[in-house]
């Protein structure tokens, strides 16, 4: 069963993915409905697409739950921006899937974790484009606030893609 520290950052990273998040629209709700089309659209050359930044975010979603198996920290396996797999439809829908299966998982291994290892730092040296040198606890928060962050990106990109 779930301990109250535990049982939070899971209910926190499900309200900004998929749930009812203070700020506005969780990721998802921002994602519902965009095309293929709307999510390789480009309002510049200079600015990630709807597809690129879901690949981000299912890159370090995963990372996070590496990390939370008691693997090192380091980039993401796909890497930090992964090149999008949202060629059709089919892989549109795809790269949806593997986001939420990537939650999924991250959602396993917060409930699976330690509860007295959540104040145990990621890393020993701080470098904030890794995410290390905070504690666990503080991963999954980033990670909340990582959806946050890019599902604002997100909203205002599927209404430039109209």
């Amino acid at each position: 069963m779930a301990t109250s520290r535990t049982a939070f950052l899971i209910d926190e990273l499900h309200r900004a993915f998929d749930g009812d998040p203070w700020h506005g629209p969780s990721f998802m709700t921002a994602l519902a409905g965009v095309t293929q089309r709307q999510a390789q659209a480009r309002p510049s050359a200079d600015v990630h697409s709807i597809a690129e930044i879901v690949a981000h975010a299912t890159s370090w979603t995963a990372e996070v739950a590496h990390r939370l198996g008691g693997h090192p920290a380091g980039d993401p396996e796909d890497g930090d921006w992964p090149i999008p797999s949202a060629i059709d439809e089919a892989g549109w829908a795809a790269m949806q899937l593997a986001l939420a299966n990537a939650v999924a998982r991250t959602i396993e291994a917060i409930a699976g974790f330690p509860e007295a290892r959540w104040d145990d730092r990621v890393g020993d040296a701080r470098e904030a484009s890794l995410g290390t040198g905070v504690t666990y606890a503080q991963t999954v928060s980033g990670l909340v606030q990582h959806f946050a962050y890019h599902g604002g990106q997100v909203a205002v990109l599927r209404k430039l893609a109209g």
